[in-house]
């Protein structure tokens, strides 16, 4: 129980900061106009739906690393976050061109409204094309999570947030000499706080991850390591891909009728997330915490895990 603790609370501190991304842009972006907050809206499932896919594979790549650590095979260990690393390349290609080409015919698939068509496609799309650093970011994260060390990739997740805030009134409103760049520039707040926290986050493991010696070859992707990265980061990217389906088609629903229910719809969903994405970090603490004991074979420390695990979610869900 001391150890989820002691892992969980920062797992925690970071998703609820990655869920404060969103709701810092909705802050400053409502000062603009209502269509431009339903433009952010609009753009929140891409959103919502790359980090899925970024945090399921590192949630993977988390369980195979503490798994093998467990097992003293410190070269598989190094080969799974090798891997992930590749992975998380193939998977920002595919966000780039779907900024590049596909932004604008999302966009209008929620909206006629030509303002919010606008600023959503431009929001998106840097987003989208510039998405590398929330993606690569969620390989750090997980694997100073993997060993022991999610103290730091609170750190790196903290800063980026902070840096996010900072730059938000700056690029948007125009202060400090920046231009005013509206959508624009919220867009690119986001994203360079996200490439800070993956800066930050690079530093750490480099420095700090000695159990996963880092090797070229490592990068070469091996169908097993795949295999196993996915046979658990895959339901944890349906888990929380799920949410951003049912928002893009509730936002099709509320399109069809108002815009205003979108903006609305989008305010109360990311408050909502606040409770989400506390559970989401004690699901990241359990997963290396078992893998580990997995990897040991040491059952009654599995059952323990999952047992506190279990009952800090009801705790938490009562709360």
């Amino acid at each position: 129980a001391k150890l989820l603790l002691t892992m969980s609370v920062p797992m925690m501190i970071s998703m609820l900061v990655q869920a404060l991304y969103n709701i810092v842009d909705s802050m400053f972006v409502a000062k603009l106009s209502e269509s431009a907050l339903t433009a952010v809206s609009l753009a929140f499932p891409v959103q919502m739906m790359m980090v899925a896919v970024g945090i399921g594979t590192g949630v993977g790549a988390n369980a195979l690393i503490a798994r093998a650590l467990g097992q003293g095979d410190r070269e598989k260990a190094g080969a799974a976050a090798g891997n992930a690393l590749t992975l998380m390349g193939i998977i920002y290609a595919v966000c780039l061109l779907f900024g590049a080409f596909g932004a604008g015919a999302y966009i209008g698939s929620q909206t006629s409204d030509p303002i919010a068509l606008a600023m959503g496609s431009q929001y998106l799309r840097i987003c989208c094309m510039a998405s590398f650093g929330i993606l690569f970011f969620s390989v750090f994260e997980k694997t100073l999570q993997a060993t022991g060390r999610s103290l730091y990739s609170t750190i790196a997740q903290v800063a980026g947030a902070l840096t996010n805030i900072v730059l938000d009134p700056i690029m948007i409103y125009g202060l400090l000499g920046c231009p005013k760049l509206g959508v624009e520039g919220a867009a690119w707040a986001t994203v360079l706080g996200q490439i800070a926290s993956l800066a930050l986050a690079a530093v750490f493991h480099f420095r700090l991850n000695r159990e996963l010696p880092f090797r070229r070859k490592a990068l070469r992707l091996r169908r097993s390591i795949v295999g196993e990265i996915y046979s658990i980061g895959v339901p944890a990217i349906i888990a929380q891909g799920a949410m951003s389906v049912m928002n893009y088609c509730v936002n099709l629903i509320f399109g069809s009728l108002d815009s205003s229910y979108v903006t609305a719809y989008g305010i109360v969903y990311k408050i909502q997330q606040f409770v989400l994405f506390a559970v989401f970090g004690l699901r990241d603490a359990i997963t290396p915490i078992v893998s580990f004991s997995y990897g040991m074979q040491n059952a009654k420390r599995i059952r323990e895990g999952v047992r506190c695990g279990l009952m800090f979610a009801i705790r938490d869900s009562k709360i």
